[in-house]
């Protein structure tokens, strides 16, 4: 079983992927344990091991390292394995992987296995993966402009600092985009492999993770006091029904124009608005318990 791991997450956090290793070597789990140096390295460190026959490669680390582990297994027969170590984890709560050390080990050892089908921006000739939603607008330039620093004190309490920043300069563009033959346009939007979004909210609707296609949800209320508003319903799990809200589901989608918008996939930044969002080439299975 290989093990990747970003050194960056912290002191804490590298305390929970310790215990949980603890845990799988006293069960004599052979372990190989590769540390990240770089954007991108991940996928590569992923993609080695699947082409060497690794049964495992295993994620620990949040959204973004599980989306880079995922990028490089794609086509292969390698398991995804997660050790959920982010600040929201949406993808463990998503498909309610464990979280206790005991528990992780234990669903790493059995392995049994989920499947998910990621989705893919593009953008010219690059491709980026996700496994739970990419952002476009609002949310993406908070995502863009959050320092790690900031992330590393605050955890989930910089993002709402973040955003009363953003708030005041963000320019709240519209977008234009059609969603399999349907044009449309709206200020934010996030399109979703599964329900939740930030953590616990529930958000999307009509969400099936490991098959084809996409709940699309369309911010159309722009400006300051629309941000606000759906900041505040947020944590009141209604962010989903809030006015101005719509939901629909898609196949492919397209983006029109060539607006400076922000994007972001899985809590992590991902350039400026992509030409096209599709599924990725196969599915994976992700290791459940």
């Amino acid at each position: 079983m290989m093990i990747v791991f970003n050194p960056v997450a912290g002191r804490r956090r590298a305390q929970l992927l310790w215990r949980v290793l603890d845990v799988l070597v006293a069960n004599g789990v052979r372990l190989d344990l590769a540390e990240t140096h770089r954007p991108g390295h991940a996928s590569e460190l992923a993609r080695e091991a699947a082409s060497r026959g690794e049964p495992m490669v295993v994620a620990a680390g949040g959204d973004g390292t599980i989306a880079e582990v995922a990028n490089g297994l794609i086509g292969s027969h390698t398991h995804l394995g997660v050790i959920p170590l982010g600040t929201a984890n949406v993808l463990a709560h998503e498909l309610g992987l464990p979280f206790s050390p005991t528990a992780v080990a234990a669903a790493l050892a059995f392995g049994r296995t989920v499947q998910l089908w990621p989705g893919q921006i593009m953008r010219d000739q690059e491709a980026r993966l996700f496994v739970q939603m990419a952002g476009i607008g609002f949310d993406a330039a908070v995502v863009h402009n959050l320092r790690f620093s900031l992330k590393k004190v605050f955890g989930k309490g910089a993002y709402v600092m973040q955003s009363l920043r953003e708030m005041a300069r963000y320019d709240f563009p519209m977008i234009r985009l059609r969603i399999d033959d349907r044009e449309t346009e709206a200020a934010s939007i996030v399109i979703s492999k599964g329900r939740l979004y930030g953590g616990t909210f529930p958000l999307a609707r009509d969400t099936n993770p490991s098959a084809r296609g996409f709940s699309v949800v369309l911010f159309d209320r722009a400006g300051p006091a629309a941000a606000a508003l759906y900041g505040a319903m947020l944590p009141m799990h209604l962010l989903g029904s809030a006015p101005g809200v719509r939901h629909m589901r898609a196949a492919e989608i397209d983006f029109l124009g060539n607006v400076h918008v922000p994007t972001q996939t899985d809590g992590d930044p991902a350039g400026f608005m992509p030409h096209r969002i599709r599924d990725a080439r196969a599915p994976i299975q992700v290791v459940a318990g």
